[in-house]
């Protein structure tokens, strides 16, 4: 299906969506108070170093120290090398993998960096939740149609380029083009490229590196040394390929920024790169805007009138699919199949839509043919296969748990848009209001015996006042007699729900 490039671009704010088919397939929002940093690569010093956890800590200058992993760590010694690469080695979601023959096999993190050593590093995670950013010494740096590994020397494909003739080809330009010591990725937009294209390409990057490299050689740790594209041009380098036909941005500096961007990097690319000057904002001509309002709900519809419950926790996101509404028109069984595929529809779309990463549990409805789980983890796998984000189902548990699991290096567009309620600090409930009134009674009757012919006061939120008044006016009747003591209930608007004062005066 043809792709158009919606692109919302304001001072402090940038907002890009991607339109497939006319609807929208991803969303990515980059804010300037909190930049992404994925990519950027830093002089950092190490802090700590802890053999414990075959890890450490590194400061580049960031609020947090960031976590280093000795799998992460790249060494130039021959000897020592050799026993390190053969860990795997994943760029930018596309490349080809190549798995540890021996997880036993790994030379002590002691034994490769120390405290206040300098090192060059890059951010491969950004900061999530309360952990600060996962960073790596192997670099990488994308350009358009290669990806270049100044550390690591090797030669890869992408993936996604299924022809075994093409890779071939591919592989033999890397190896003819290649500089020494130095790796090198094929995109999946490599695809029919013509070495002139690669070459110019490696150019590039190998300009890019020099300077990157150079500027480690002057500065002292903590400082940055390389800055990855802004989101509106990383979109364009990573997503324009043949399907995208047009580009339509709301901002006219913007707009020639891009053309000069495509004029440049993409002078192969059939683009009509539009300036949007509607009266309605330009997601909401779109109809982006509603797209994204719905992004924090918990509760998404389907549209049989089944629904799934998406619930995000630091580590783990759950999703419950319900009928709902749907009651169907044969049998109890094609019911469930029914609305279980399309929830599968739906679940990958809404990871991808959401961003979000790391492990996803899913609770299908419970199918008893086993014909019917195959057709529900196959819609599955399709679906998750269109993922730019290496997704999979990873395992299906005795009771019918579906494991997904979803590369992560940022947070979720949920986690972007919205934060803790600061009335439930991020519980999603609140104590109920008979159960506050209950513990209120509770408070009276424990301090009463010390407070003998004096009073008093309970101050609370209005809603509690009125049930207290309501239906615990008995209950405080009897308190004031057994106690000998005055008991004064006062509201005050200001309050939490849940918060109450309970002294004497």
């Amino acid at each position: 299906m043809p792709k158009d490039i919606i692109i919302n671009s304001t001072v402090n704010e940038v907002r890009v969506a991607i339109l497939d088919g006319g609807s929208v397939s991803e969303i990515y929002v980059e804010r300037a108070r909190n930049k992404g940093i994925v990519g950027n690569i830093y002089k950092g010093k190490v802090v700590k170093v802890l053999p414990g956890m075959q890890s450490a800590f590194v400061d580049v200058g960031l609020p947090k120290a960031c976590f280093l992993h000795v799998a992460d760590v790249y060494v130039e010694d021959a000897e020592l090398f050799s026993l390190l690469e053969d860990r795997v080695v994943d760029v930018i979601d596309e490349t080809e993998v190549k798995s540890n023959k021996n997880d036993n096999i790994y030379v002590p993190i002691e034994d490769l960096i120390r405290e206040g050593q300098e090192i060059t590093v890059q951010i491969a995670k950004e900061p999530i939740g309360q952990k600060g950013a996962r960073i790596t010494t192997h670099l990488t740096i994308p350009g358009r149609h290669l990806v270049l590994m100044p550390t690591y020397d090797h030669i890869g494909v992408s993936r996604k380029i299924e022809n075994e003739e093409e890779r071939e080809r591919l592989k033999n330009i890397l190896t003819e083009i290649k500089p020494a010591g130095i790796g090198l990725i094929a995109r999946t937009v490599c695809e029919g490229s013509n070495i002139d294209d690669l070459k110019a390409d490696l150019d590039y990057l190998m300009r890019l590196w020099n300077k990157t490299s150079d500027l480690a050689k002057k500065t002292s740790a903590p400082s940055l040394l390389y800055e990855d594209l802004d989101l509106i041009y990383r979109t364009l380098r990573d997503y324009t390929n043949e399907d995208v036909k047009k580009i339509i941005v709301d901002n006219k500096s913007e707009l020639l920024k891009i053309k000069e961007f495509v004029r440049e990097f993409l002078p192969n690319a059939h683009l009509k790169i539009e300036l949007y000057e509607g009266e309605l904002p330009i997601f909401d001509y779109y109809n982006i805007e509603i797209e994204l309002n719905r992004l924090t709900d918990r509760r998404v519809w389907l549209k049989s009138g089944g629904y799934i419950v998406i619930d995000q926790a630091e580590a783990l996101t759950v999703i419950d699919v319900n009928t709902g509404k749907y009651v169907g028109k044969r049998n109890f069984e094609e019911t469930i199949l029914k609305t279980n595929i399309e929830a599968a529809k739906e679940i990958a779309w809404q990871l991808r839509l959401r961003n979000i990463g790391g492990i996803i549990i899913v609770d299908f409805i419970d199918m008893e043919r086993d014909e019917h789980k195959e057709k529900v983890l196959k819609t599955l796998e399709d679906e998750l296969a269109n993922d730019r984000a290496k997704a999979s189902v990873v395992n299906i548990s005795p009771l019918g748990l579906y494991e997904i699991t979803r590369k992560r290096v940022q947070e979720s567009l949920t986690k972007i848009l919205t934060e803790p309620c600061p009335y439930c600090e991020g519980r999603g409930v609140v104590k109920s209001k008979i159960t506050i009134c209950y513990d209120i009674m509770r408070e009276l009757r424990r301090i009463a015996p010390y407070f003998t012919k004096k009073s008093i006061m309970v101050e609370a939120h209005p809603d509690i006042v009125d049930m207290i008044l309501s239906y615990e006016r008995e209950s405080i009747d009897d308190i004031e007699l057994m106690y000998n003591i005055s008991v004064e209930i006062k509201s005050n608007e200001t309050y939490h729900l849940e918060h109450y004062e309970v002294v004497p005066y």
